[in-house]
């Protein structure tokens, strides 16, 4: 039977959510409140879909990505807040005038933060998902549709100062763990990174020197105990200076390597 709520109360909503599990129930009772825009037909329908598992974000087409809004397609990756951390540090990484690339970009939110805060930049993104691209299009980011590195331009070559990028990562064994409203809507393309989860980020890795200036950085987001896994082939492909980024609790988010003034 269709849910229809009797009112438009917040506190109603709030209460529906968190008996369902939602442990942000009151944002995101503000969220869809806002999105039905009073109009309780739409407000019942938007309920259903969030309890069924649907994104918020496809839910009301937008989400808050390091202070800005950032509009969201349908069957696009929703950007996490985990991913804030990696986008500050890219921030950090790039100058006023700087060129930056974003991987597998989604929404575009990390090339879209980066544009808004270095506006004289020269920020691209990529994605092998057509309708990533078409969002992150959508939200003014300069993106090119193909793998990684393969669609964008080769004037790039050896002139970016940073590539940065939220690329799958999650062990093909350890994708059965996430939330499976995860797997309900969103694709495994978005998670899956082989066997031990480092199979994008060792591309990665490989392909970036052909783009990162020497000095350039290289920011990527990743877990458990994969910056150990990767130290080798970091130090065999002339990166330097690697750091582990980790948030207010101590988990690993992610790395930054700087490419080798003096690499062959």
């Amino acid at each position: 039977m269709a849910f229809v709520p009797i009112s438009n109360e917040r506190d109603e909503l709030v209460a529906l959510l968190s008996r369902a599990g939602f442990v942000a129930a009151q944002e995101e009772a503000a969220d869809l409140l806002a999105y039905a825009n009073g109009d309780t037909v739409r407000l019942g329908s938007s309920i259903e879909r969030r309890l069924a598992g649907e994104p918020l974000a496809w839910i009301t087409g937008h989400v808050s990505f390091c202070g800005l809004d950032i509009r969201v397609h349908p069957g696009v990756f929703v950007p996490r807040w985990r991913s804030e951390l990696l986008t500050f540090r890219a921030l950090a990484r790039l100058s006023e005038t700087g060129v930056a690339i974003d991987l597998c970009t989604g929404t575009g939110a990390i090339a879209k933060v980066s544009s808004v805060k270095r506006p004289w930049a020269h920020v691209v993104a990529s994605d092998s998902d057509a309708r990533a691209v078409a969002c992150a299009a959508d939200n003014g980011v300069k993106v090119y549709w193909g793998d990684l590195f393969s669609p964008l331009p080769s004037g790039l070559a050896g002139r970016v100062d940073l590539v940065v990028g939220v690329v799958p990562y999650v062990p093909t064994n350890s994708l059965e763990l996430l939330p499976h409203d995860t797997f309900a809507f969103e694709s495994t393309l978005a998670y899956d990174g082989g066997f031990d989860g480092t199979d994008v980020l060792l591309r990665v890795l490989a392909e970036a020197p052909r783009f990162l200036r020497s000095g350039g950085s290289l920011l990527l987001e990743l877990g458990g105990e994969q910056a150990e896994a990767l130290a080798g082939d970091l130090d065999r492909l002339g990166y330097i200076n690697v750091e582990a980024l980790v948030d207010d609790d101590g988990d690993l988010r992610g790395i930054e390597a700087t490419l080798s003034c003096g690499r062959l």
